[in-house]
């Protein structure tokens, strides 16, 4: 490892990478970023880090898992930030759909028009309707 000056912190590694840090830290856990554990927190060399990004990177445009089995792809067709949350219409096939999250969120993924999304869809009741 490098000296203390060239160590940072998961978050800082996740703000560098821009990703989420605990996306950070199960990269680390798995061996695929530079890291050494220093009691319960990840240590991370920042010259290596730069260097394992562009892996750290295509790990990440692998397909997600997680429990919600109702998952669209899309893209991006607009996206509006204003005060603390942000409009994101996510483009499906020929629908549109529209999500409000935190301002902060959008920043953090660095969404943008025409990035490939997923809308994941996670609700204990789902009406189905039918034109008579």
């Amino acid at each position: 490892m490098a000296g203390m000056d060239d160590l940072i912190t998961a978050r800082e590694a996740a703000a560098l990478l821009r990703l989420h840090v605990k996306r950070v830290q199960t990269l680390a856990r798995a061996g695929k970023l530079p890291a050494v554990r220093y009691g319960r927190k990840w240590l991370f060399d920042r010259r290596k880090l730069v260097a394992a990004g562009t892996q750290a990177e295509s790990d990440v445009s692998s397909p997600i898992e997680i429990s919600a089995r109702n998952q669209l792809r899309g893209r991006i067709a607009d996206i509006r930030a204003d005060g603390v949350m942000a409009e994101v219409r996510i483009q499906i096939g020929d629908q549109e759909l529209v999500s409000i999250i935190t301002r902060s969120s959008a920043e953090r993924m660095g969404l943008k028009r025409g990035d490939e999304v997923f809308a994941v869809i996670k609700s204990t009741e789902v009406m189905v309707g039918k034109r008579q």
